[in-house]
């Protein structure tokens, strides 16, 4: 998604002028919004250093954090959010669109484990076979 540079450029100076700055929250979602997650969630992390309790830039953290995969830190964001503020609609429909991801991610992990599991089984069966002086359940492939 492409942002106004003149703004990123505005908000960046103000930020750099006074670190402690509440700029940091807008700069932050402009940055998640171009796709800049890594630089979204660093100066999330550096403006909560200053107001913890600035609710959006929590949410724009659990984005951004999402964004990156890393789910179970951008859920503790939502959830933070979702204690304090119980009808924060942004936070709450952050939370419901990660857990959605989550679970269409899940056939696909359950899948891939069932085929572990038949390997493994497949293999415990070649190496008993092999003890008891049997072929291989599995033929070999032929150049």
């Amino acid at each position: 998604m492409a942002t106004d540079s003149s703004r990123l450029d505005v908000l960046r100076r103000r930020v750099q002028q006074d670190p402690a700055s509440i700029a940091f929250a807008p700069l932050a979602e402009e940055l998640r919004r171009a796709g800049d997650n890594f630089e979204a969630v660093r100066v999330c992390l550096a403006g909560l250093e200053h107001h913890p309790a600035f609710l959006s830039a929590r949410v724009t953290l659990g984005r951004a954090l999402a964004a990156l995969e890393q789910f179970q830190e951008a859920r503790t964001e939502f959830e933070y959010v979702l204690r304090v503020a119980p009808d924060n609609l942004l936070a709450s429909r952050s939370l419901t669109e990660l857990e959605a991801q989550l679970l269409r991610a899940e056939p696909q992990r359950n899948a891939t484990l069932e085929e572990l599991e038949t390997w493994l089984a497949q293999i415990e069966a070649d190496k008993a076979a092999r003890a008891s002086g049997a072929r291989d359940t599995v033929p070999e492939k032929s150049s």
